[in-house]
């Protein structure tokens, strides 16, 4: 999934506990923290290679330039299906929970929100092809390593994915900020899709416009809006609690 490359502690960790296809791990050179040597241990036992190797190294690897003394190469790995998502649901008999990310572009946010629904045991992601971020490094590491416990589905066109799962039963939720019924007068118990927009434009107006519903999340100090991982969080939970799980 994404470039392959796997860096921080965090996430080759949960790469590893995943069963990632994982082709060499690269440790840095003369460490002798325990985490790092349980790493090595862990990805020997694997089947990995590891090779220790001097940090001027692994910073000239490094894409996040944050690789906390381990970097890890991944088989690539295909996105997952929407309809992989559905079946997770129905797998484990819940109504399906699921987050959309309309052009999410920030990489930080995206791994903050995938790190948010698997925490929360939402059935999957939905990001789009263009205008968004990917998986990369970057967000594999915001995840702390959650991308390899999540459903990531990417599509062309959010818009359309929305009118298939209508079909499906879902009903679709937009975030939004004005015009919208507060989120605790929502009912979101039922199978659904959230959809997060970005904090610059929000969410797009023919998306906006092909959702069910609006929920918005009452804001009381000066600040007229949140992060958009931090939404996410917040709504993502009021529907667990809902849920009563």
């Amino acid at each position: 999934m994404g470039d392959g490359i796997i860096e921080g502690r965090n996430a080759v960790i949960e790469a590893l506990r995943a069963g990632v296809n994982i082709d060499k791990v690269f440790i840095a050179k003369g460490e002798t923290d325990s985490t790092l040597r349980h790493i090595a241990s862990t990805a020997r036992a694997a089947g990995c290679v590891v090779s220790e190797s001097d940090r001027r190294k692994l910073d000239a690897m490094s894409l996040t330039k944050a690789h906390q003394g381990v970097i890890a190469f991944a088989a690539q790995t295909e996105y997952a299906q929407v309809s992989d998502i559905l079946e997770l649901a129905d797998k484990n008999g819940e109504a399906p929970l699921i987050i959309m990310c309309d052009q999410i572009s920030d990489p930080h946010n995206l791994g903050a929100i995938i790190r948010t629904c698997e925490a929360a045991g939402a059935h999957g992601v939905i990001i789009t092809k263009h205008n968004s971020a990917g998986v990369t490094a970057t967000v594999a590491k915001a995840s702390s390593g959650a991308v390899y416990h999540t459903l990531i589905a990417r599509v062309t066109n959010l818009t359309s994915t929305i009118k298939e799962l209508k079909k499906a039963g879902l009903w679709i939720y937009g975030a939004e900020t004005e015009n919208a019924k507060p989120l605790w007068e929502a009912d979101l118990t039922g199978p659904m899709a959230l959809v997060i927009g970005s904090e610059g434009m929000g969410i797009s107006k023919l998306v906006s416009e092909n959702c069910d519903f609006h929920v918005s999340i009452p804001m009381f100090g000066k600040i007229s809006s949140l992060n958009a991982s931090v939404s996410a969080a917040i709504l993502v939970y009021e529907a667990v609690r809902q849920r009563g799980c």
